[in-house]
């Protein structure tokens, strides 16, 4: 069994790999300070097990794990922290594992024997209690490499059929989401502007009509705009107008 360590404090780490080394049958695979390195960790060693604290910066542990469940084949995560509040009680201990600080061994053992993949339904309940319950950054995999990109650089998203394609600063990459879920997620960021399409308020340099009359959106390092739908017009002026 591989086991990833990710804590952003280098003791924490140093105690739970000591521990590792005393558990038969694990062999430790890496360790990480933050989730966009555990990310990008776990790609290289495709751990079973990821230790995870959830209080990090860059990317925290319960956005990790959303990202991790995501996957393909996702690892087992274990959460280790020294917040008691995040522990959620209904939570099926053979389903996930949360272990506080400061990690006993037995109680390591134990959840290593039983740790199993977090499932949606818990890692929306972990969400609902963190006190950023929308992602910092969008993962996916773009020719069998996973590619992290932060939520600031995504300049819109656009729906197409089954999937949709995330335009950011440096390219693109297409994830299996819907422009729903991506529109409650980020109500605060996004705006919508046509069915297909949501827009980043923060990239939005103006709005100008085609030889047509429609109304276009222009976006900042983007050349091509998007087209606001007729029934919006007034809704997305109004909202770029405030701001909010």
């Amino acid at each position: 069994m591989k086991v990833i360590v990710v804590d952003d404090e280098a003791p924490a780490r140093e105690r739970l790999k000591s521990l590792l080394k005393d558990q038969p049958g694990v062999e430790f695979a890496g360790e990480a300070s933050n989730g966009r390195e555990a990310l990008e960790l776990w790609e290289r060693s495709q751990a079973d097990v990821v230790l995870l604290d959830i209080r990090m910066p860059v990317m925290e542990g319960i956005e990790t794990a959303r990202h991790l469940a995501s996957q393909e084949r996702p690892p087992a995560v274990i959460f280790t922290t020294a917040y008691s509040e995040f522990a959620v009680d209904a939570f099926d201990a053979q389903a996930i594992a949360y272990l506080l600080k400061p990690v006993r061994a037995e109680k390591l053992a134990a959840a290593l024997a039983g740790a199993g993949r977090v499932n949606r339904v818990q890692l929306t309940r972990l969400a609902a209690g963190s006190p950023a319950a929308a992602r910092r950054h969008i993962c996916a995999k773009l020719r069998d490499k996973l590619h992290v990109v932060s939520i600031e650089n995504v300049l819109c998203f656009i729906a197409d059929q089954k999937y949709v394609t995330v335009y950011h600063t440096d390219g693109e990459l297409l994830i299996d989401e819907s422009l729903k879920d991506l529109e409650q997620e980020f109500a605060g960021r996004f705006l919508r502007v046509h069915r297909n399409a949501l827009v980043a308020l923060a990239h939005v340099t103006r709005l100008e009509k085609d030889d047509g009359g429609h109304l276009q959106v222009y976006l900042r390092g983007r050349p091509e705009p998007i087209e606001v739908s007729r029934r919006l017009v007034s809704e997305v002026r109004e909202r770029l107008r405030t701001g909010h």
